[in-house]
């Protein structure tokens, strides 16, 4: 049954419309987007899609496919912050925000599927967000842009589900267009659709998800955000994306902080290795890439300490049989991994994952490979 078939079995009429925004997958440029830094996403094919009609009675009634519990009815006066509804939060959250924002939204009836994964670190609440956030701005005829609509999601998502995430993850999914990876800078949100057509080259980018699933919300996040927050209060800093990558030995000297500096390392590293990449593939040496990937990962290990077991295992494993690079990407403690391999190593290098994780006792991980698609978009 379609999203709107089922719209219209729940609510008894018809929706006015359906959207739907992609999950997404980083390339490079992790724990960055919250210090103003440089990131470098795509969207997923993987989507959540959205059957949307406006009310003029201050209810939002919310359904998702995905979570077999019935409707969730709310009064758009009364929502507050961190008010606990569960996974009705993230619509809900972009309701509010653009209520709080001064726009003239009523309400609504919505009926939600999702095909981006849970956990896996590919930003499913983002895309719930976006496709909430890109329904009411069309019915209600708000004019607001992508990037803006990008912010709402991000609003709702730290002031009223309560995680402090960055605006990567909203910009990913309202923003990426087909066969493009987007450039981002955090800092005044400007970006670049950076084509990224590894068919050409003979390459894949693989996503490996590891089945682990991880909580942004247990206060991890928060934690290395805060560690981010005081290493450029010591550094005199608004945040650590002033602090040049030339400059870091100096910085680093400065912080008392074994674990600030840590982080510290990490975000102005990363921020160098997004330019390092953008500068590879400008110049067609796609390849190249791959190696950067694994020092990016070596870096969310060892200086953020965001890995775990199993996506340090697919690294290795996949580096070790053949992959021309590989890291993390999300948040980390579980979710995904990216890996570049030539094409025609592609099934080797995810056997080799695979047979490492079983001999580790590791629930089997899901493979697919990451094809760059459409951002956010009315389909219905």
């Amino acid at each position: 049954m379609s999203v709107a078939e089922e719209f219209h079995r729940l609510y008894g009429y018809a929706p006015e419309g359906v959207w739907a925004a992609p999950g997404r997958v980083n390339l490079i440029g992790e724990y960055t987007d919250f210090n103003d830094g440089l990131v470098m996403p795509l969207a997923l094919p993987h989507t959540a899609v959205a059957a949307v009609s406006r009310r003029a009675d201050g209810r939002l009634r919310v359904h998702s496919a995905d979570t077999g519990q019935g409707v969730v009815q709310l009064d758009t006066g009364t929502l507050e912050p961190r008010a606990d509804t569960g996974w009705a939060a993230y619509p809900a959250g972009v309701l509010w925000a653009l209520r709080e924002a001064g726009h003239a939204v009523a309400g609504a009836d919505i009926h939600l599927a999702s095909t981006v994964p849970t956990g896996a670190g590919l930003s499913s609440s983002a895309a719930l967000e976006v496709v909430t956030a890109l329904a009411l701005n069309d019915l209600y005829g708000l004019g607001l842009s992508a990037p803006e609509l990008a912010v709402l999601g991000q609003r709702a998502e730290n002031a009223f589900v309560g995680v402090p995430c960055g605006v990567m993850d909203q910009m990913a999914s309202a923003c990426c267009t087909e066969g493009h990876a987007l450039y981002l800078d955090t800092r005044d949100l400007s970006t670049r659709q950076v084509p990224f057509d590894l068919d050409a080259r003979g390459l894949r980018l693989l996503v490996v998800d590891t089945r682990v699933k991880h909580a942004l919300g247990d206060g991890a996040y928060a934690e290395r955000r805060a560690g981010c927050e005081a290493g450029a209060r010591a550094l005199g800093v608004r945040t650590l994306r002033e602090v040049e990558y030339a400059q870091l030995p100096d910085a680093l000297r400065r912080l008392g902080d074994e674990t600030v500096r840590s982080y510290v390392r990490h975000v102005v590293s990363d921020n160098h290795r997004v330019e390092r990449t953008i500068a590879l593939l400008d110049a067609g040496d796609v390849r190249a890439v791959g190696p950067v990937l694994s020092q990016g990962h070596a870096s969310l290990r060892d200086d953020l300490r965001v890995s775990c077991p199993e996506l340090d295992l697919v690294v290795s494993a996949a580096t070790g049989a053949g992959a021309l690079g590989a890291r993390m990407t999300g948040g980390g403690f579980g979710g995904s991994a990216v890996v570049l391999v030539d094409a025609d190593m592609a099934d080797t290098v995810t056997k080799a994952v695979t047979e490492a994780f079983a001999a580790a006792g590791f629930t089997a991980p899901r493979v697919f490979p990451a094809v760059p698609s459409a951002g956010a978009r009315r389909v219905g």
